[in-house]
């Protein structure tokens, strides 16, 4: 009955369809919509309208149904029945795949990570690999347990870690480097990481050294 509430469980949770009305309090069902679109879910609709605008924006984030109320049993049936099919189709096709599909997606994913951190998305990642983004996603934290954005950081602290122990480079300059327009917010991601800021890592090496 909230859609706010519904949304903050699907980015807590796991969920393959989202069924919603479209007229609601606060947040439509279109809005949720426009919420989840890049996740991968299958949606929807059900509605007493036959809106135009509403037909209009279910074609634009291609809903997988748009049910008009009064709704009867064999209406819902049938079509989760063919949600089901589909999904059934995709996991039995994912089962099916030998695990060095899988690696191939991460050595593929890691070599465009490892050349491209500067100004790396997951959305050409995505192309790279021939799934979509959200897919691509999900599968990466299901086989390898790491999510794209946390794999690109890793590697960009890393990059930036080796480059700090060279006196030579400013802390801007390695900000830049490796993908940030902003000085600060690389400070503040490598001391999230490491535990301490730019600074206090590269005196420490000096130190060592």
């Amino acid at each position: 009955s909230d859609a706010r509430l519904a949304l903050g469980y699907i980015k807590s949770n796991h969920v393959d369809v989202l069924l919603s009305d479209i007229e609601m309090p606060g947040m439509n069902g279109i809005e949720l919509c426009e919420e989840v679109k890049d996740l991968g879910i299958i949606v929807v609709f059900i509605s007493s309208h036959q809106n135009y605008d509403y037909f209009r924006s279910a074609i634009q984030y291609h809903i997988e149904d748009y049910i008009l109320k009064p709704i009867k049993s064999s209406d819902i049936l049938q079509c989760f029945g063919k949600i089901k099919d589909k999904l059934d189709a995709v996991n039995k096709i994912d089962e099916a795949k030998p695990e060095s599909y899988y690696d191939n997606i991460r050595k593929s994913v890691e070599q465009y990570l490892e050349k491209e951190y500067k100004d790396a998305k997951l959305e050409q990642a995505a192309v790279l690999v021939n799934l979509s983004p959200a897919y691509l996603s999900k599968l990466l934290r299901d086989k390898f347990g790491t999510g794209f954005s946390d794999w690109l950081l890793e590697i960009r602290m890393k990059k930036a870690a080796g480059m700090l122990t060279d006196v030579n480079y400013k802390s801007y300059d390695i900000a830049y480097y490796i993908g940030y327009d902003n000085p600060k917010s690389f400070s503040r991601a490598f001391k999230n990481y490491y535990g301490m800021t730019p600074m206090e890592y590269r005196s420490g090496k000096i130190k060592q050294d």
